[in-house]
């Protein structure tokens, strides 16, 4: 009788050291690590600066239209919102390797960055190519450092990777070995099928979300949903006689 109750015991005390290792666990791999200990999120935003953002959609420049929607969405965030920007694309480089290297962090994730944000967003020019996982390789390996509990990216790119890498199979690679960041990939006026599929791949592996959109209005919906600020109700007043 009192082995089987050391026994008992004994796989008591398993059992709760198990939970307590669990509930501050850490996942390694040389180049990613975090700990998940429930802080809020921090939201990283990548905007798509290659040359094909100055294309036009019925008159008006794809570009301008990002704009003009995210800076209604940065007017209705509220300052403690941990929000960063990193482009890419906005490097007119010579050869292709250091275009596919063009991409920089030019607001670091931090609270009351809006005018920062928006600052930046403003003063660059759509010149260049389309280094999309590269970007979320540095996103991830430098943006997010130091930074605990869950992480998220909202992805506004025109088209698909043009750098010889896959950001679907990057994405599945990085969930093996950690889950503590969501990708949501907004695709604007993304009409070719393989760029399409891996963007939405590495939304959906990443349990982020993805939108396409195709007019300005959707562009706005789409961001307005990703990071999740008020709507602003849109319908005609109808006043009784």
């Amino acid at each position: 009788m009192k082995k089987k109750w050391l026994q008992l015991f004994f796989i008591f005390f398993l059992c709760a050291r198990l939970i307590a290792y669990s509930s501050n666990y850490k996942v390694y791999d040389g180049d990613y690590s975090y700990d998940n200990d429930g802080q809020s999120e921090r939201i990283l935003f990548i905007m798509d600066y290659s040359n094909s953002m100055n294309e036009t959609i019925n008159g008006k420049r794809k570009l301008d239209m990002a704009l003009s929607s995210m800076s209604a969405i940065l007017s209705k965030l509220p300052a403690s919102t941990q929000v960063g920007l990193r482009t890419y694309g906005h490097k007119n480089a010579v050869n292709p390797v250091s275009s596919c290297l063009a991409s920089e962090l030019k607001v670091g994730i931090d609270s009351n960055t809006r005018y920062k944000i928006e600052a930046n967003l403003y003063s660059l020019k759509a010149t260049g190519w389309t280094p999309i996982t590269y970007s979320l390789k540095q996103a991830v390996r430098n943006d997010f450092a130091g930074f605990k509990g869950r992480k998220r990216i909202i992805l506004l790119t025109d088209g698909g990777e043009n750098c010889d890498e896959s950001p679907c199979e990057w994405a599945i690679e990085l969930m093996k070995q950690r889950d503590d960041i969501a990708i949501d990939v907004i695709a604007f006026a993304v009409d070719d099928k393989e760029a399409d599929a891996q963007l939405k791949c590495a939304a959906l592996v990443t349990k982020g979300k993805f939108y396409k959109a195709n007019t300005y209005a959707k562009l706005l919906d789409s961001l307005e949903n990703s990071f999740k600020v008020q709507k602003e109700v849109r319908g005609t007043v109808i006043v009784p006689k």
